[in-house]
Parts: C-alpha cells; structure tokens; sequence
C-alpha cells in the first residue's frame, strides 16, 4: 500500500522538475515583505475601511529558457482593468499583482510568500511546476489557490486548491478515448520514472473504453537530447497493423518537442501514421513556435480541457481582450493558460459577489468556496464546485472535480474541433470521470 500511494502521489512528476517542499516560517514571511523581484502590480484604487481594493495574485513564467506563460499575467492585468472600468466588485476595484515564478522552485516560493506579506485574498489562474514549494506557504496563510494550470499533481490534493480543469490525467483518458475510435496500433512514448509507470494505466483506460488494445509503451530517458530510436520503434510498433493507420503519442512534457523532431526525421519512411499528445505537452503557443502549419504538429490529434478558441462561449473573455488589451501579443485567446486564467477569475468573481459587503478576505474567500458555491462558466467548463472529496478520491485526486476533454487537431496550424470520426469518436465535450474510475493504477 506504501508503495501505491507514493506512485499515485507523484504520477505528474513528468510534466514537472521534482522539488522539496518549502516551509514558511514566521521569519520568512516578515521578510518577504520587501520581496519585489519579479512581480508587478496593477494599482487599485485605495479608501477607508471596506473601501481598499481586493488584493489578488497571478504568477507563471516568463522569459526563461523552459516553458513560458506571459499571456497568463496578462490576461489577469486585463481582466482587473476592465472590472475596475465597469465599477469594480461591490464598488471595490481589483489589484491585481503578478509575479514571475522563473521556472524554478525558489522562484515559486518568493511568489506564495510574496502573495502572503501582501495578504491577497487568493491567487488566481496561475501557472507554476513547483506545487511543493508555492502551497506550503499558501496553505499556512490560508489562501487559496483558484485554478491553476493543472500541471501538478498537488493541486488535485492540497485542500486549499481549487482547479478548474482535470490536468494531465483527464486529458490521457480522453486521448485514449479519441484513439481508439481513429487509430490502429498506438504507440506511447513516456518517461522511463515512477511517474512515468502511470501514464499508460491512463491512456489505456481510454482505449479500453473504446474497446481499443493497450498501447504499446516505449521508455526514454526524461533529459534526453535526441530520440531517433524511440521515434523508430514508436513509429514501427504503429504501423504493426497495414490495414489501419497508427498513432504515436509522445507525453514527454518539456521535452516533447526534442521527441517531435526526432520523429519528424523519420516519419518519412512511415507516413500512415498520425501523432497525437495532450495540452500540457502541446498547446497553441508551441504549435506557433514550432512552425505553425508547416510543423511538425500539423494533423496532430490533441486532447483539451475546454472548447476550442473560435466557440462563441469564448466570446466574454474576447471582449474584455479587446476593450483591455487589444494589440498585445502576449494574451492569444486559444492559448489554454490564458483561457484557464479567464475561467479562474471566473470563479473568483463568482465568489466575490456571493460575499457581497461582507468581509473580503482569504478566510471568507475560501468559506465561501467549501460553502457550497456552485460556479456556472458559460458552458466553458461544467457547473463548478469544490466538496470535500470528489468523485476520483479513491484515484489519489481528491480535488479533481471537472473532468471533461474536447478533441482537437492541428489545421492550417490552428487548434480546432476535430470531427466525430466514424460515427464513435468525442465531438464536443466528453466527461472522463467513469473512465478515469476504472483506470488501474496499481
């Protein structure tokens, strides 16, 4: 039993660089009063009691040579200013802080405690891979944690979270869901770690849902330079059956697109076969990097957590684009950090207004939140809300309460809707829950 917890516990560490927890001491959080490096803040407007602005936080990496979110911030910046041009909440305006994380634990530390000395009511639509180092401080200030990205495995555990998508694990199922309606042999590419042993239980969960065969699982190293061979075998097990065309799917996280262009060179020798990953390894902002249209994701199948970017359910969140930051590159409405941050801030306005012209604070952000509040997003997510332990408790995520997938593909270097193949395939929006419950994780 030991053992099977500490897999389910750490099954997201390949989409993230393993870290110690950080403690945060009392001293610590006198001192981050005058952390200021990295952060920036939109100023509110300032009055007497019940008159200041509502602190909040959003953090995500920028300008470092991993991944990268700018547009997250960005968005958060937007959307504080377009609540504070349309009278704030409750006659109170948003400040809006941001922080850069770096992309690496101490970074993410500075940001939560940086977040506690400012005594912000929540941090909200972030991105970080540190789950250890930025919830310890967060959870001993009391703050809540309102949708982040989904890149952790803690922000499905840490009682504090309250994710707005189901992150790597619903995303998998889905795949395997979608696949096995429009492959032949799947070939998986993973990481050769414990946490890397989880990610064909969930990807095969899908498939078996679809009455698909396991996938063939092929290991590489996580800090790999080169993948010429995986690309080979990963491309010959595919195309094991003649009659069907195949799939490889590679879910390597950061390390993706080294896999993409090993596979690129030799996928001429195989062209039957089509590649297929999930949000979180590919998103827009890498598809654009990598080439657009003529790269190497250009009819991928992908796995995501909301509608796609041209869904007119979108159309709130490009408004306040538009009327807040029209012309700035940094925010692309398709990109799933941004979207995630619209959906967080969401939800924090949700409870906001609940609270009304009562106290607004940490405290009452998250009574609020485990109170029962109920949080409709226009159709982007379900109705969201936090009990104590949801549906997939018994799979090691307590915190895990949407776990819807659209499929996707690459055109003309766009993420689109992909069409119902065969009559079987996802089209729309699909909930993995009873998929993920069978999923063997032992």
């Amino acid at each position: 039993m030991t053992g099977r917890r500490r897999i389910r516990s750490t099954f997201l560490r390949s989409f993230s660089r393993p870290v110690r927890a950080t403690a945060l001491s009392a001293g610590a959080l006198a001192a981050c009063a005058s952390l200021t490096a990295g952060c920036g803040v939109i100023p509110g407007a300032t009055g007497g009691s019940g008159d200041d602005p509502i602190k909040i936080m959003t953090w995500a990496p920028e300008k470092t040579d991993a991944t990268n979110k700018p547009g997250m911030p960005a968005m958060a910046r937007a959307y504080g200013r377009w609540i504070n041009s349309h009278g704030g909440v409750n006659g109170r305006k948003l400040e809006v802080l941001t922080c850069n994380d770096h992309n690496d634990s101490v970074g993410a530390a500075k940001c939560a405690r940086r977040a506690a000395a400012e005594d912000v009511v929540a941090v909200v639509g972030s991105y970080s891979q540190f789950g250890d180092s930025y919830l310890a401080p967060l959870e001993s200030a009391g703050i809540p944690y309102i949708g982040g990205y989904g890149v952790t495995n803690e922000e499905f555990t840490g009682p504090m979270s309250y994710p707005v998508n189901g992150g790597q694990p619903v995303l998998l199922a889905g795949l395997g869901r979608a696949l096995s309606a429009s492959c032949g042999p799947v070939a998986l590419v993973r990481p050769d770690s414990i946490a890397g042993d989880q990610l064909p239980a969930l990807l095969d969960s899908g498939l078996k849902a679809g009455r698909h065969t396991a996938a063939a699982d092929h290991l590489a190293a996580e800090d790999a330079t080169e993948y010429g061979g995986q690309a080979e075998q990963a491309l010959r097990s595919a195309t094991r059956d003649v009659a069907r065309k195949g799939c490889v799917v590679p879910a390597l996280g950061d390390r993706t697109d080294t896999f993409m262009d090993s596979f690129r060179r030799t996928r001429d020798e195989f062209p039957a076969v089509r590649t297929a990953t999930v949000l979180g390894s590919v998103d827009q902002t890498v598809i654009n990097a990598t080439g657009g249209a003529s790269g190497p994701y250009e009819g991928a199948y992908i796995t995501g957590w909301y509608p796609v970017a041209s869904d007119a359910r979108w159309d709130p969140m490009k408004k306040v684009i538009n009327e807040e930051a029209f012309g700035d590159n940094r925010i692309d409405p398709a990109d799933a950090g941004v979207q995630t941050t619209w959906i967080a801030y969401t939800v924090l306005k949700a409870a906001l207004d609940k609270i009304g012209n009562g106290e607004v604070s940490a405290d009452s952000v998250r009574h609020t939140l485990d109170g029962g509040l109920k949080v409709s997003t226009g159709g982007l997510t379900p109705t969201l809300h936090w009990p104590y332990e949801s549906k997939l408790a018994g799979l090691g995520l307590p915190r895990l309460v949407n776990a819807d997938v659209t499929l996707q593909v690459v055109q003309g270097g766009r993420l689109v809707a992909a069409k119902k193949t065969g009559g079987s395939g996802i089209n729309g929006i699909t909930d993995m829950t009873s998929t993920l419950e069978s999923a063997d994780l032992d």
